[in-house]
Formats: structure tokens, sequence, C-alpha cells
């Protein structure tokens, strides 16, 4: 892995959000600007130096495009975790980081229509972003579900609190504080969520959050292609990241080599693969500037999707049976198992 594709950004600012949380905004050059354009829901990947190693953490941006100057990431500390408490303790105004550019699905494909939000914790990050676009460029109503520990815990609480004043007749914000109510059941959740059923959902937080807003949704009867969720994982140091992938395991069927067709960005690409080089190793030898991240299928920043022939995915740690059922891969571990492949990336 090479640090060429990261972007050296200055800090502009710090904001501590809660006592566990902080934002960082990234002030961005203007002959970066197109490279760091990008949609309410998607996240930055931070090459952070931590103790002689480098480790790529995705954080999702709060900041929302068109109505902010700047970009934002906020981040709050998890216990024992080496990235989020090395920004939170290290990262200072004036300070210059090495930054990817935006990359992620978990964005609408159109601001129009009504939206159930539910985050927990943190998981707001990328909601606050989408919640703020759809207010300001849509005509929907909106009800976020934003549970946490305690109050304290609300990052936000004031910026929602104005929002919900300012829109009454669109926002509804509904908090849920396990220290008060104890912590949501999937049948408290799926009541919550019954009105908005024909909504567009968006989920993002903790991983047992999640599981029980998606069953809950279930239970109240949304349609599973209206369910967004955001999972994240802990990236593995770049120097972990070739035993990874050496340890994968190797497809059933095979070929010597696949003409792969790759849309990227409007442009198509014709390329000649062979069966053991995954398709993103193939792009960016051949000088495509294909999105990616981790290189271990434990990030979303490298998905494509099949839309012709077949491919083996080494090793997944993000797409689940939903995104796999729309063909989603991940180019970072994608082989081509068929004589022709056609992938596209999202625009």
């Amino acid at each position: 892995m090479t640090a060429q594709r990261y972007h050296a950004l200055k800090v502009r600012a710090v904001t501590e959000e809660t006592h566990d949380a902080k934002s960082v905004v990234f002030e961005v050059p203007p002959e970066l600007a197109e490279t760091f354009r990008y949609r309410p829901g998607q996240f930055l990947t931070l090459r952070l130096p931590v103790l002689g190693r480098h480790l790529p953490r995705c954080y999702s941006m709060s900041s929302a495009p068109t109505l902010d100057e700047t970009l934002r990431v906020t981040v709050k500390r998890v216990q024992g975790g080496r990235g989020s408490n090395w920004v939170c303790d290290q990262v200072r105004l004036g300070e210059v980081l090495e930054v990817m550019a935006p990359a992620g699905v978990f964005t609408p494909a159109s601001l129009q229509g009504d939206f159930l939000l539910c985050a927990g914790g943190s998981g707001i990050t990328p909601v606050f972003s989408i919640l703020r676009s759809a207010l300001a460029h849509g005509q929907g109503r909106i009800c976020l579900l934003y549970a946490n520990r305690d109050e304290r815990s609300v990052i936000f609480r004031d910026e929602l609190n104005a929002l919900a004043a300012a829109h009454p007749a669109r926002l509804q914000v509904i908090h849920w504080l396990d220290s008060v109510q104890g912590v949501p059941s999937v049948a408290q959740l799926a009541e919550l969520a019954r009105p908005w059923k024909a909504a567009e959902a968006f989920i993002c937080g903790p991983g047992l959050f999640m599981d029980a807003m998606v069953s809950a949704l279930d239970k109240a009867g949304m349609a599973a292609e209206r369910v967004h969720v955001e999972r994240f994982v802990s990236l593995p140091d770049e120097e972990d990241v070739a035993a990874i992938n050496a340890a994968a395991p190797a497809p059933e069927t095979t070929v010597e080599r696949a003409e792969v067709e790759i849309e990227l960005d409007g442009e198509v690409y014709t390329l000649q693969v062979a069966g053991t080089e995954t398709l993103l190793d193939a792009a960016l030898k051949a000088g495509i500037n294909a999105p990616h991240s981790c290189q271990a299928g434990m990030c979303a920043s490298c998905m494509c999707q099949v839309v012709e022939g077949e491919v083996h995915l080494r090793h997944n740690e993000v797409l689940d049976a939903k995104d796999l059922a729309k063909r989603w891969t991940l180019s970072c571990q994608a082989l081509p198992t068929t004589g022709r492949v056609k992938v596209r990336f999202p625009g």
C-alpha cells in the first residue's frame, strides 16, 4: 500500500462536541475542491501515524455539502481504540493530516420524499449530514430516532433542537436515553418506526443497535430495499494488509485471464486481467484512479457493482446478503472467474 492516494489537508478547527467526541474540520485548497466534492452520508479515510505504524480509519462526515464550506468529521472515543483516541488526543489546529477523497454509498439517491433516520451514539454523524441536506433541498418529512447511553452523550444536541424548532412541520426528533428508558427492544423500536414504514430509512450506530433497528423495521413492515445501513469495522494497519490478503481462500473456479470492463466517473476502461489479480490491482496498474482504502475487504471504499460476468470475493466484512444479491463487490478482493467481467463504480 502506498500513501499516494492521500492528500494533505490542514486542520482548520477542532471542536469538543461531548465529553468523548470531537469534530475535526479540514481546509480544502481550491485545487482539491473537485476531488473532495461529496454527497451527504459519505466518509473520509484518514491515514493516522500511530506509534510508528499507519492506521487507515474511516470517519463519516458530519458536514453537509452545499451548506458547509469545509469538511468535518466527528469522532467518538472507542474504549481501547487506537485511531479514535489518537484523533481525540493528538489532532490540533493547524496540523496536516493525510486524507483520502470522500467515498461510500450510504447516501440517498434523492433528497426528496420522507426519511426515517436512525442513529445510535456517534452514528449520528452521517445521519446529521443527510438530515441537514434533506431539510435544505427536499420537501419531505423527516423523523430522527436518536439513541444514546445518557444525555451527556448526545452529539449535536443544540443543533438538533434548533433544526426541530425551525422545521416543526417537517422534522420530528425522538431521543432515546438508555439511562432513562433502558436499552430499546425491537418491539419498542418497531412501534416508533411504524408510522414511517413508507419512508426511506438510514441506520448508523453500534452493531447491536443497527441489528435491532433492521429487525424493527422489518417488523414494522418496511420494505428491505428502503433500509440502508452503514457498517464500519476497524481496518488493519497498512503494514498487515499483505499478510491478510495472502491468507484469503482461493476461488473454486478460475480463469487464466479475463477481459474486464470498468465504468468509473463516466469513463469506460477495458483491461486484460490475470485470474489471480484483483480488479483493483489491475486498475491501479493501468493508471486508473479507482477509489479504495484498506485493500483488505474491510471498508466499502472500493465498492462496485458487477453488471456482467462473475467474480470471486476473497474476503468481505462489509457487504451483507442484500448487497451481494444486488451484485455489489469489493474491487480490492474481487478476482475474475469468467472470461469477461464488467463492473460499474457508483457515480
